[in-house]
């Protein structure tokens, strides 16, 4: 049996009952496929870092995704790059940045593989993965194909797509992006961003200028892994940002009133959730037996000793989740995604 902990960057998890590599989108394809045919469990893992594993482990077969390649080509004014699943994202972004490639940059020190990208909608300091997605490659498991889908067929919304509403169907393969030709970034919409960088917000920045203002920004919040900090043994923000309806949010303005929030174009409101977490009694640091809520990142739920249990784990987020509902009405939603384990109702 392998243990799956090192194979994650909370460092947690049980054992999987097998295991296999697969360094093509053959392979890939090839184990799935087989795998479903015999009935067995399978497990489609990439870089670890939005995942938590259960003590129990996968019963099943675990597949970690190991394929490489990128390949490149002119569009006009832009440039189409396919990249198979297995590439690391973050050495994709300082590629783009160091080529001219405008409209990554701002996901700088994002860990994981490419194949997740699409299925979180990964986003960080205005920008998100589906405003440059072309096309997703992928392998249907319900009619055992190889399929394209255009971006418009990918459902992306906040944090959200098709391949996240239904994680059993689709094994993503291979991501293409429509990047700009530019060597000024996207516009800077983050005001933390903009503050940094001293642009206006909707103002722009050389590539490389706002690359390093991101990745200051995510060391400041142990968001760039680093073997020598504890706070980035996490699985990244373990909530999504709530988005209320109209009445949730009067409901919230009455509870505290004057709390920040985003207004979205259908009406909707966006909240931190950082703020309602420390608010609602849990500051940065705040700790239950070996495992803590980062020193620098009020999102992150941190294993720094790696002494830890996923149970532990668990624990912590459901009294973080219990404690803001209580306080504030909002029932947050954990954004990495759940391998045996939940945190219940």
């Amino acid at each position: 049996m392998e243990m799956l902990a090192p194979y994650t960057t909370l460092r947690l998890g049980g054992p999987a009952r097998d295991f296999a590599e697969a360094t093509t989108a053959e392979q890939l394809v090839s184990l799935t496929a087989e795998a479903d045919r015999n009935a067995v469990p399978t497990l489609v893992l990439g870089g670890g870092s939005n995942v938590v594993v259960s003590d129990e482990g996968f019963d099943g077969l675990v597949i970690k995704v190991a394929t490489r390649g990128v390949s490149v080509s002119r569009d006009g004014e832009q440039v189409v790059v396919t990249v198979e699943a297995g590439e690391d994202w973050d050495p994709l972004v300082a590629r783009a940045v160091a080529e001219g490639w405008s409209g990554i940059e701002c996901m700088s020190g994002i860990p994981g593989l490419v194949g997740s990208t699409p299925i979180q909608n990964v986003g960080a300091y205005g920008q998100e993965v589906a405003q440059t997605i072309r096309c997703v490659r992928a392998y249907d498991r319900l009619t055992r194909q190889v399929v394209d889908l255009e971006a418009r067929q990918c459902g992306f919304s906040y944090r959200d797509s098709v391949f996240k509403r239904d994680l059993a169907r689709h094994v993503v393969l291979a991501v293409t992006y429509a990047l700009d030709v530019s060597p000024m970034s996207g516009p800077v919409t983050y005001d933390e961003l903009a503050a940094r960088l001293r642009v206006e917000p909707g103002g722009r920045a050389a590539l490389e200028e706002a690359r390093e203002a991101v990745l200051g920004l995510r060391r400041g919040k142990g968001m760039v892994l680093d073997p020598a900090d504890p706070d980035t043994r996490s699985a990244g923000s373990f909530f999504t940002n709530p988005v209320l309806s109209k009445e949730q949010a009067e409901d919230l303005g009455v509870r505290a009133p004057g709390h920040p929030r985003w207004d979205m174009p259908d009406g909707s409101v966006k909240v931190p959730a950082a703020w309602l977490i420390e608010q609602a009694g849990f500051p940065k640091g705040y700790e239950r037996g070996p495992v803590r809520i980062s020193t620098k990142h009020t999102l992150a739920l941190t294993n720094p000793t790696e002494a830890a249990t996923t149970a532990d784990l668990l624990a912590l987020a459901v009294e973080v989740r219990d404690g803001v509902r209580e306080k504030f009405g909002v029932t947050l939603v954990n954004e990495p995604v759940m391998v045996g384990c939940s945190l219940g109702e």
